[in-house]
């Protein structure tokens, strides 16, 4: 064991000497990959603030029961209290047919026609708040509602749910064919750098074959250079986007204020930022695996 990790560390410190070694070189690889990974995970952030923008400004997705002309108040109390105890429902409001019909009259501007009518034509109605935004649970809300006793129709406000769903959808989709394109760029560069060091050294690898080294001995800190890489650009990636959350707030949050709204941008959530690390740590070691098994093979002592 003590054996092993020797090895490991070993791999380590010369992997960092390489990265020392050559600063502007190394900086600007490191410098690469940050702006690569920070346009797929700026973009997936600025999805999940735009997702909760449109709940602060679109409120709860609303459903509206109309309850049959017969319907007693028995039956509306029943209503009610089945309404209450539904776990897909977050709050209701009981809207009774007269005052719908004020509400017509003072708000429309037919005043006249209302006091005309022999009899209020309107029903007694719920407004309920749905707890999930999503279409398909609201569509299922709708259905099951439909069923009961007494609802003679109900009117589902998901136009915007739909239209949101649609463009989250289309955005992660950008971001994840973004991601792929970009993440093949990342290993090409990783793929590009270790080959170059790969044959700078080759010398030095042939003298280490002479005296017995393995060839996962030669290939460990070249596997730990591009991981080492490939996590130093992740976190130039979380700098970029954190700085350009900083910057943006500010004048952003000004522009909302105008509008009525209180809107601040979220910075990556700590489980995001870890999964970038991990994710550009992954790209700069397949990079480095891929280098090294394309060309150390190809170095054999004479």
């Amino acid at each position: 064991m003590s054996v092993w990790l020797s090895h490991h560390s070993y791999a380590f410190a010369l992997a960092l000497k390489r990265l020392v070694r050559t600063p502007f070189a190394s900086l600007l690889s490191i410098a690469v990959i940050g702006i690569t990974l920070s346009l797929p995970a700026g973009i997936y952030m600025l999805l999940g603030n735009l997702q909760v923008f449109s709940g602060q400004v679109s409120g709860a997705p609303q459903l509206s029961l109309f309850l049959a002309s017969d319907a007693s108040r028995d039956e509306v109390a029943q209503i009610g209290s089945r309404l209450k105890r539904h776990p897909q429902v977050a709050s209701f409001q009981f809207v009774p047919k007269d005052s719908a019909l004020q509400q017509l009259k003072q708000s429309s501007g037919l005043a006249d026609v209302v006091d005309s009518l022999a009899q209020n034509p309107l029903p007694d109605a719920f407004v309920i708040n749905a707890r999930s935004a999503a279409p398909e649970a609201l569509e299922l809300l709708r259905a099951e509602l439909q069923q009961w006793p007494k609802i003679e129709h109900i009117q589902l406000d998901s136009a915007w749910a739909k239209r949101l769903d649609a463009l989250l959808s289309l955005g992660r989709m950008v971001v994840s064919m973004l991601a792929v394109l970009l993440s093949f760029a990342l290993v090409a560069v990783t793929f590009n750098t270790i080959r170059l060091q790969i044959l700078t050294q080759r010398d030095e690898i042939e003298v280490s074959k002479l005296i017995g080294a393995t060839n996962g001995f030669i290939r460990r800190p070249f596997l730990y250079f591009g991981a080492t890489q490939g996590m130093a650009g992740g976190g130039a990636a979380w700098l970029i986007i954190a700085l350009g959350v900083h910057l943006i707030d500010g004048p952003l949050a000004d522009l909302a204020q105008l509008y009525t709204f209180d809107f601040h941008l979220y910075y990556l959530s700590p489980e995001d930022s870890v999964s970038l690390l991990l994710f550009s740590t992954w790209l700069g070691w397949l990079g480095a695996w891929l280098s090294v098994a394309s060309h150390l093979w190809q170095i054999e002592p004479k």
